[in-house]
Order: C-alpha cells, then sequence, then structure tokens
C-alpha cells in the first residue's frame, strides 16, 4: 500500500456562475501548490463542497486534479454517499481516472450503527486497490466513527488512515493506542497540526495548507526534524488562520484567501454566504503573520 505522510491540501472547487468548473484556475492553484512543496493534493473533501456538488462536476474536478498533477504528488479523491452502491461507484470511477488513494466519507440522513459504518467503509476499501483514509468529522455527521469500529476497519488490509475532525486531541491519542500501529493519523484543522505531529501523527489534511502551503510544509519539516521551539513558534502564527473559521465558514476563508492572492476561484456555492468585508479583512491579516513568521522561520536543515 502506497504510504501518505505530509501536507495534503484540501483544494477548493472553483466553479463558475454557470456550474462549469473553472478549470484553468484550478489547474494554476495545482501547480502553485505542487511547486511549494505540499506532499500530495485531496480535491473533494470539506473544503472542495462536496456537499454541494453534483456528479459531473465532482468527477470532473478529479479529473483535472489527476491530468494536471501528472503523478508528481499523489491525489486521494473524496468520496461521500449515502449509500454504499453510490461510494463503491464513485470509488471505482476515481480509481480508473487515476487517482492514488481514497478519503472515504459517510453521509447520513438516518444515524447509522457500528455494524452499518463498518460495511461502508469495507465496501469502499473493497471495490479498489487504493489506499483508504477514513474521514469523521462528529460536528457535521450524523454516524461518526467510534474506536471499536476504528479498531475493525483498521484491520482491513488497504484501510491504513484516518483523518479525524472531532477537535478532541485526546481522542487522537487513543486511536493511535487502540489501533496499536495499524493505522496513522492526518490532522485536521479543527487540531494543531504540531500537537498531532507530536504525538505521532502522519501528517495533516486540510484547507488551510491550501492558502498557506510553504507555511504548512515548513511547519511540517521543521515538525519532523523534531525542531519543536521553531515548529511551536510558527504553529501560534498560522493557527490565526484556523482560528477564522469560528467566525467565517470554511469554504469562504480559503476561496477568499485565494481570490486575495490572486486565484479567481469563485465564491462558495450557494446558499452558503461569500466572506463579508471584515472576513476579507481579518484573512489578510492573517495571511500577512503566516508570511511574516514563515520569513523568521529556521530551515528544517
Amino acid at each position: 500500500m502506497r504510504e501518505f505522510h505530509g501536507v495534503f491540501p484540501y483544494l477548493v472547487s472553483p466553479i463558475g456562475a454557470d456550474g462549469h468548473v473553472l478549470e484553468a484556475e484550478l489547474r494554476r492553484l495545482i501547480d502553485h501548490l505542487v511547486a511549494a512543496g505540499v506532499h500530495g493534493l485531496t480535491p473533494l473533501g470539506s473544503t472542495g463542497e462536496f456537499a454541494y456538488l453534483d456528479w459531473t462536476q465532482r468527477r470532473r474536478i478529479v479529473e483535472i486534479v489527476v491530468e494536471q498533477t501528472a503523478g508528481r504528488v499523489p491525489v486521494v479523491a473524496g468520496v461521500a454517499a449515502t449509500t454504499v452502491a453510490e461510494a463503491t461507484r464513485q470509488a471505482r470511477e476515481f480509481a480508473a481516472i487515476g487517482a492514488d488513494g481514497i478519503l472515504a466519507i459517510l453521509e447520513a440522513y438516518f444515524p447509522i450503527h457500528d455494524d452499518g459504518v463498518i460495511a461502508y467503509f469495507s465496501a469502499i476499501a473493497d471495490a479498489t486497490e487504493l489506499p483508504v483514509v477514513l474521514y469523521t468529522n462528529p460536528n457535521f455527521q450524523r454516524s461518526d466513527l467510534s474506536l471499536p469500529a476504528i479498531d475493525t476497519l483498521s484491520r482491513h488490509p488497504r484501510i491504513g488512515y484516518i483523518k479525524d475532525a472531532s477537535t478532541n486531541t485526546g481522542r487522537l491519542l487513543s486511536i493511535l493506542n487502540r489501533t496499536d500501529g495499524r493505522m496513522k493519523i492526518f490532522a485536521a484543522s479543527a487540531h494543531i497540526p504540531a500537537t498531532v505531529m507530536l504525538i505521532g501523527g502522519a501528517g495533516w489534511m486540510a484547507g488551510p495548507a491550501c492558502a498557506i502551503p510553504r507555511e504548512s510544509v515548513r511547519l511540517y519539516e521543521l515538525c519532523r526534524a523534531q525542531k519543536w521551539d521553531a515548529a511551536l513558534a510558527l504553529q501560534r502564527s498560522l493557527w490565526r488562520v484556523n482560528e477564522l473559521f469560528a467566525a467565517h465558514s470554511l469554504a469562504a476563508c480559503i476561496k477568499g484567501a485565494l481570490q486575495q492572492q490572486g486565484f479567481k476561484v469563485g465564491a462558495p456555492l450557494p446558499p452558503q454566504a461569500p466572506l463579508s468585508p471584515e472576513g476579507h479583512h481579518a484573512v489578510a491579516r492573517a495571511l500577512a503573520l503566516a508570511a511574516e513568521a514563515y520569513a523568521a522561520a529556521p530551515s528544517a536543515a
């Protein structure tokens, strides 16, 4: 199974007013992120507004990301559905397109018991030969991945990763202890990446890395080199970007940040609200602070 580690930005989904993917801007963003040193790309995560996209849009976004990345870094595509049949269909299509891995998301209208949750994620892992990253976000999902379910799923030969957005860092350590090396942890924007790296994380898959990629990569490198004083100094400044999500929505913040950097990625998809003038001002301040912290941070070498 291919090893994933490092910084995987959750890509925004640039969609025009007519519903078509803004292909040129997405390709330009991909090249920018790869040049910044990211270790992989994740289309159709939460920042990618997957819940607001139809299948034609989802499929085209993954096609563009795979084409433009051209093997330079792995592409882990988001699969999200309410049924096993639809989830496995998506997984097979993304594998055929050339994705390197699957980010598996369970959408549920009614709560699902552990047996159903395990069956859903197992079916995705059985549908292709690709490695699978489990994604759980209890704040938004009707059915969370419990520790017993994670333990069971960690024994599947293609399920070796989990991105947990619970905001509970102790839960991450419980997962590491419970799975005994079978499951690697990726931090979400709800967690402090340096803290997750300290307890044994593999990296982070998160929206902020889409807007501050070089800063995120430097933070990862400092953590890997165990230069914790420098890493925490940089982390304190970068956390300002994460704090904005408490006042402004995720997609609005990241798309607003990218617009300020010259990427015409469009507004969040309705009925989500675009970033307010106050939000744009706050994002600009956070980006400036991140750039200053990056300039002051030492190399990990």
